[in-house]
């Protein structure tokens, strides 16, 4: 077992199967440049997809950024393009994009149960990473194609956490309330958090193990949570302290953060989890307090066919809301961070500045406080406005 689990933590599986998808170090192989169609070509630092040299050493080993780059050759553009964008489907632009979107145009309870599902499993893997301090695969051999990232902790994969309990809350929500073949949303469910799973050891970001390990313990979350979650969504209702309680734990939660000897996104990212959470939990109670109009049945109903108009009405919703939300993060993004700046006298693109944990913490946690709000309540009153509910 001891053996096995070596294996698993080890970069070379990762880096065989960065090759069987095509996916190689240029020092191993030179191809032409150019168009794809006309074979391999060279990618690398160039276009901002070099991957960076971790130091080789203990599992404790920092796994902050390095001072060099190492250039890839893509032999097969089908799983690069692939694995890039399934990738894509555990950060933020999916998380902005897909939750608002199942808000105002599927399903006001699904929505709320996989936010609270969402922000729970994230906070823990993103915790977990900072405690258990497993470096990322080691480069050589693997190639790395994302640098952000680089500069967490490995285990668990949080992408793998994140992409299993959206897939499956989503179908576990869902299948008693519409009318699909379960075998079809147990299958989406799977391939989804497959391809994401997937995805990190392409681009070199996860052992093996850290994806094992972050989809079983989103799945042992899911199972512990599942029993209560129709009792947690009813005390975010309707429970007087609700909106108190949805700020400060996580407020707490966020300046009490495992602290690290060096800058780690992580921190930053679970601030803005927990303050979308705590904005859209916010929203959640006030609608539902003050009896705010619900969306009526015309929007996107898994196992029913997608009328014309009703497409038209949800591309509406969707513009619409999201242009609103976006706004709202740029507006309240620049306020916070000049009256931060005014507060402890730097300027606004002090990045350094902004990663202390005085500046962060409330700058992150109030703007995407923001964001929640505004999806869950100033977005549906602007469709109610406009005629789109």
């Amino acid at each position: 077992m001891a053996r096995l689990l070596g294996t698993l933590r080890s970069s070379q599986p990762v880096a065989r199967f960065q090759r069987s998808c095509g996916l190689f170090p240029a020092a191993e192989e030179r191809g032409g440049s150019g168009d794809p169609a006309e074979g391999p070509r060279e990618r690398g630092a160039c276009n901002g997809a070099g991957a960076l040299r971790c130091p080789a050493g203990s599992g404790r080993a920092a796994p902050g950024p390095q001072d060099c780059t190492q250039k890839y050759i893509v032999k097969n553009y089908f799983y690069y393009y692939l694995f890039k964008f399934s990738a894509a489907l555990g950060e933020e632009i999916f998380y902005i994009t897909f939750l608002p979107f199942t808000y105002w145009n599927i399903d006001h309870s699904v929505s709320r149960r996989m936010i609270i599902v969402w922000s729970i499993v994230m906070y823990i893997g993103q915790v977990s990473k900072d405690i258990l301090k497993w470096p990322r695969p080691l480069s050589p051999p693997v190639v790395k194609l994302e640098m952000r990232t680089n500069a967490e902790y490995g285990m668990p994969s949080t992408h793998a956490m994140a992409a299993t309990a959206i897939s499956f809350s989503f179908f576990i929500a869902t299948m008693n309330q519409y009318k699909y073949p379960f075998e079809l949303g147990l299958a989406a469910a799977f391939v989804f958090s497959t391809l994401v799973c997937l995805s990190r050891l392409y681009t070199g970001m996860h052992t093996v193990l850290d994806v094992i390990g972050g989809a079983l313990i989103s799945a042992v979350l899911l199972v512990l949570l599942y029993p209560v979650w129709d009792t947690i969504d009813h005390l975010l209702l309707t429970s007087p302290f609700c909106p108190l309680l949805s700020i400060v734990v996580p407020l707490v939660l966020c300046y009490n953060y495992p602290k690290l000897d060096y800058y780690s996104p992580t921190r930053g990212d679970t601030t803005t989890i927990l303050g979308a959470a705590a904005g859209a939990t916010v929203g959640f109670w006030l609608n539902n307090q003050y009896a705010a109009s619900a969306y009526p049945s015309r929007g996107v109903q898994p196992g029913f066919p997608l009328t014309t108009s009703t497409a038209v009405f949800v591309l509406a919703r969707f513009l619409t809301g999201i242009s609103v939300v976006l706004l709202a993060r740029w507006a309240m993004k620049s306020l916070v961070l000049g009256m931060l700046g005014y507060r402890y006298r730097f300027p606004m693109r002090d990045l350094a500045a902004r990663r202390r944990l005085e500046v962060e913490v409330p700058y992150k946690f109030v703007t995407y406080s923001c964001v929640g709000f505004t999806a869950t309540v100033i977005v549906p009153r602007l469709h109610e406005l406009l005629g789109l509910m």
